[in-house]
């Protein structure tokens, strides 16, 4: 049996091939999450559930769900509904627009993390013209709240905005973690205006990624940077939300609707019925029932990229 982590995650730049029997499983004593082994190439989805009032809905079963890659309905392989750690980065904008809306943005991330379940593992990147790793070397990831709030605290204020490049370095760092299932949250108040990278080059690099990205926009009226669409999209396609606030004080409370969000997903895995076809980009839909009949909305990626041929051998 091979550990897989918690979970195996949605693999998009590499799709494993494990000879091992299909299965899944409750952990042995002493072992926490889920173990998934197989012997074929796999999409595993990272889904969101919630009924018509907004509220989550769980005790869902396999046959409540149907997965559709470009249109083409796909047999769900493996289902689970668990609460397991993560790997979550907290992106946090620190230009010098957020200067006074730093305190807020710092408790409302703490409070994230402590909504979260108790065994994730936590960085932090801050950035402004550059992007600045928040922990101190050599730590990589901590659940610890003093390091978390003083690696939230550190650096000032000042500068522009890369929020393309920072997102960029946060998702490769993702990758250093030991938790299958990968979570950003990003925090701007503006638009980018100092990244190398371009937004299509981000994009790619979301599309082939596993993470599962929640954006949230404290942007001022008058602000001539601010972008709310990009932010939109880049938490649409990964399957994650965009919360647009009103007013800085509502960003604490929607960071632990992030964190509640996380705790109750759902996993489903398919092997793609045309795994050969050259078509590099692949869409997705997940849709949701209740033996209820109440209306239920199930919340995916939109999009991912098939790894070439290649890769999968």
């Amino acid at each position: 049996m091979t550990k897989a982590g918690y979970l195996l995650p949605l693999l998009l730049s590499t799709v494993p091939s494990l000879t091992q029997s299909d299965t899944l499983s409750r952990p042995r004593n002493g072992d926490e999450g889920l173990t998934i082994s197989t012997d074929v190439e796999l999409v595993v989805l990272d889904v969101s559930v919630k009924d018509a009032k907004g509220g989550y809905v769980s005790g869902l079963a396999k046959e409540d769900f149907r997965v559709f890659e470009d249109k083409k309905a796909q047999a769900i392989k493996y289902f689970s509904h668990e609460d397991i750690p993560v790997t979550v980065g907290l992106v946090i904008d620190n230009s010098g627009s957020m200067r006074p809306k730093r305190a807020e943005v710092v408790t409302a991330a703490l409070s994230f993390v402590e909504a979260s379940n108790p065994h994730d593992e936590v960085f932090v990147v801050n950035f402004n013209d550059r992007v600045h790793r928040g922990l101190q070397e050599p730590v990589l990831f901590t659940d610890d709240m003093n390091l978390l709030r003083a690696a939230l605290w550190k650096g000032a204020s000042s500068g522009r905005t890369a929020l393309y490049d920072a997102m960029a370095y946060s998702l490769q760092y993702l990758e250093k973690g030991r938790m299958d299932k990968k979570t950003l949250i990003v925090v701007s108040d503006g638009g980018d205006n100092a990244s190398a990278l371009r937004f299509s080059e981000l994009m790619r690099l979301i599309q082939e990624a596993r993470a599962t990205i929640y954006t949230i926009g404290i942007f001022a009226p008058e602000d001539p940077d601010r972008n709310p669409g990009v932010l939109r999209k880049l938490a649409s396609v990964s399957g994650g939300d965009y919360f647009e606030l009103p007013e800085l004080s509502d960003i604490e409370p929607t960071c632990k609707k992030i964190a509640a969000d996380i705790r109750n997903r759902y996993t489903l895995a398919y092997t793609p019925a045309h795994l050969n076809s050259p078509k590099e980009e692949r869409s997705v839909k997940v849709t949701a029932s209740a033996r209820t009949h109440m209306k239920l909305i199930a919340h995916t990626r939109t999009s991912y990229i098939m790894p070439k041929k290649e890769a999968l051998q």
